[in-house]
């Protein structure tokens, strides 16, 4: 997809969403390794087709539909805490948890410019704690925002629109930036721009709704100064959903 110039500069950009996983870290494969496993505990037979469909939901919401797609009748509070407490173990020693490539850079630019950011994600709160504190990169953003805090998660544009709400700016003044069907979804119908990151590790996502498409934060260097940014007073790192 293209990117227009003009498509940037009205309104401009005052506020960057980032989903978390599979945008700022490299975790879904980790998060599919850790689903699978918990699925064959239960005996859900899962497609990977149809778990590809899940990237970007809560974990209530995919239990939910997997509970009911195969007919399981475990009690959803036990798949849920058996998950979760899986989950939290795994990633808190994982090796591989890192920043993706090159995002580091490009989140220095926007801090530099003072631009709020906030994190948006279908995450547990505990989660999203660990994996900004394991990375590092809980400094940059000055709201953190679960889908577990709203009441309807992603691809519904509650998130995005709370999240801008938390930032103290205009839903069309955001850019979000996302990883799956789910999260582009979920942006444009809050009324937000969104750049697609197509990461490998997230399974096969149409992200054609977005208004432009990448695949390494580098090319964040060749778009940027389309990018028309202006100052918002940021929020105070201590005003976190």
């Amino acid at each position: 997809m293209t990117l227009q110039k003009q498509e940037w500069q009205a309104p401009p950009v005052k506020a960057v969403i980032f989903d978390m996983d599979g945008v700022l870290v490299n975790s879904e494969p980790i998060y599919f390794e850790i689903e699978r496993s918990s699925f064959a505990h239960f005996g859900a037979p899962v497609t990977e087709e149809e778990h590809h469909g899940y990237v970007g939901v809560t974990l209530e919401s995919m239990w939910r539909q997997v509970l009911e797609k195969h007919k399981l009748s475990f009690p959803l509070e036990e798949v849920l805490a058996y998950h979760q407490n899986n989950v939290l173990d795994i990633m808190a020693a994982h090796p591989e948890l890192q920043p993706i490539p090159h995002v580091t850079p490009w989140l220095d630019w926007l801090r530099s410019r003072q631009v709020p950011l906030a994190v948006a994600s279908s995450s547990p709160p505990s989660l999203i704690r660990l994996i900004m504190e394991r990375t590092g990169l809980g400094a940059f953003f000055s709201v953190r925002l679960s889908g577990e805090e709203v009441k309807s998660g992603k691809p519904a544009p509650d998130i995005f629109l709370q999240a801008a709400k938390l930032l103290g700016a205009e839903p069309s003044s955001c850019l979000v930036i996302e990883d799956s069907r789910n999260g582009v979804k979920a942006a444009k119908s809050a009324g937000m721009r969104c750049i697609g990151y197509l990461n490998p590790g997230s399974g096969r996502q149409d992200l054609s709704q977005a208004d432009h498409i990448i695949t390494s934060y580098l090319e964040m260097e060749t778009i940027r100064d389309m990018l028309s940014i202006e100052r918002l007073t940021p929020v105070p790192l201590d005003l976190q959903a």
